[in-house]
């Protein structure tokens, strides 16, 4: 008798959201808890997850997240109440000009970006010119390379390319959520041109056992991450598993997202999702693959936070 073919749905541990995230969601429901008379503005995604910020709009708190406006021109426009920085790290400049508006203002930020900004701090005060791994236009990369002019930022090969660097004192680091793979890549490219650059690579702790939970991965056809398309380090668990050779990626936000992807019955499917993706979305991905239930297609606000 044939035995019967089954689909295997596990997820991959660990995944979600990570302690700077859950400190940042922490921090901000507590502040609109203590402000319950005045405007809080969150100035950007708190983390990168639009339910997220759905969920504070409900209660009451304003992100202001326009890409073509600057954080300094959204500080212009508040007169008062109460201004959150997020979990990405904010410029002392930015940070300044609310305190001399008059706003109260609470710092997000988590604490693997303070101790990435405070090395390069140290060492820009030595002497170091600063070659910082990272995306363009991430606001973690904004906010360090707002520090000095003596940082560059490096997003691809072509980037290095371009500098010509006098300097013996050169320090290598990295946004915190970047790839394992593509920053490796980047330091050895760099290490080439400047020898004696001294390398601090500051993947954080959370982005860094996600990423190996992927690599990790045997007998897996399809990997579906589960996060927001802006967020950076939902895009390096796709990348990651695109290079451990995973097959299929499926990149969702939420279950409703694979109403019209097909499976084969024996299909071997891992899931994992962002660090700022709220677990209920992850939990309700694996609940429709296995039981196919249109009951898990609707989110529910209430239940993100």
């Amino acid at each position: 008798m044939d035995s019967v073919k089954k689909m295997i749905v596990r997820r991959v541990y660990p995944s979600g959201y990570c302690l700077g995230v859950i400190n940042a969601i922490k921090i901000t429901r507590k502040t609109i808890e203590e402000h319950p008379d005045e405007p809080v503005f969150i100035i950007g995604m708190i983390v990168h997850n639009r339910y997220v910020v759905e969920a504070f709009r409900n209660l009451g708190a304003v992100t202001l997240d326009d890409r073509d406006l600057s954080k300094e021109a959204m500080i212009d426009r508040i007169s008062k109440g109460v201004v959150i920085f997020t979990a990405h790290g904010i410029s002392d400049h930015i940070r300044q000009k609310a305190l001399d508006k008059g706003l109260t203002v609470v710092d997000a930020s988590c604490k693997f970006v303070l101790n990435n900004r405070d090395l390069i701090r140290k060492h820009l005060d030595e002497g170091y010119v600063i070659l910082y791994i990272g995306k363009k236009k991430h606001p973690e990369a904004e906010a360090i390379l707002s520090i000095s002019d003596d940082i560059h930022l490096i997003t691809g090969k072509k980037d290095l390319d371009s500098l010509c660097i006098g300097n013996e004192r050169i320090l290598v680091t990295n946004q915190t959520t970047m790839s394992i793979y593509d920053t490796r890549e980047l330091i050895d490219a760099i290490k080439v041109k400047y020898p004696q650059a001294a390398v601090s690579e500051d993947i954080c702790d959370a982005t860094r056992s996600r990423q190996e939970a992927v690599m990790k991965l045997t007998d897996t056809d399809t990997l579906i991450i589960v996060g927001d398309p802006r967020s950076n380090n939902t895009a390096q668990l796709a990348n990651i598993g695109r290079n451990c050779g995973i097959s299929r990626i499926i990149r969702v936000e939420q279950a409703s997202d694979l109403k019209d992807v097909t499976f084969s019955p024996d299909e071997r499917i891992a899931v994992t999702a962002g660090a700022s993706t709220p677990s209920y979305l992850t939990d309700s991905v694996i609940g429709y693959l296995k039981e196919k239930d249109e009951r898990y297609l609707k989110t529910d606000i209430s239940r993100i936070l």
